[in-house]
């Protein structure tokens, strides 16, 4: 083996983790318009889809736990734009929904999609052909962890 496997320029998670980062950052003035951070943004996406979703569904779809899901959802509620209330079939079940003023925000955001388009300065078809490459290698990683 050797030793240029462990060159940081050969690691494809930094070029991912890198390029995360810096779409986030193409992200940060668009969601500053509309008071969201991104784990917020992500957040608002599942439930303008689905109006309300449980704590253990939006973990599941995000790809996040539950302690890193809780303070988040905190602070959406006190922003007014979810709420939180436990499931009346059982109560361990934390159910997060819209409220008015969250379903509203959407109709703000609804901008935000097209003009990271354009600032990514990717052409339709790349940005869809590298999405589905993307989201493919997203299942392979998480089956092979869950397969561990």
């Amino acid at each position: 083996m050797s030793d240029d496997q462990l060159r940081l320029d050969q690691m494809l998670c930094f070029a991912i983790y890198a390029c995360s980062r810096e779409i986030t950052k193409l992200y940060r003035p668009l969601l500053d318009e509309v008071g969201l951070t991104y784990p917020q943004y992500l957040v608002m996406l599942v439930l303008w889809e689905e109006r309300s979703a449980t704590v253990k569904h939006l973990g599941e779809r995000l790809y996040l736990d539950s302690g890193t899901l809780t303070p988040l959802l905190k602070r959406l509620e006190q922003s007014g734009l979810v709420s939180r209330a436990r499931s009346r079939d059982d109560e361990r079940v934390v159910v997060i929904s819209l409220t008015e003023q969250g379903a509203a925000l959407k109709q703000r955001a609804n901008k935000i999609p097209h003009e990271l388009l354009c600032k990514s300065n990717l052409q339709p078809e790349e940005f869809l052909r590298l999405k589905g490459e993307f989201e493919s290698l997203l299942h392979r990683m998480h089956h092979m962890r869950q397969t561990d």
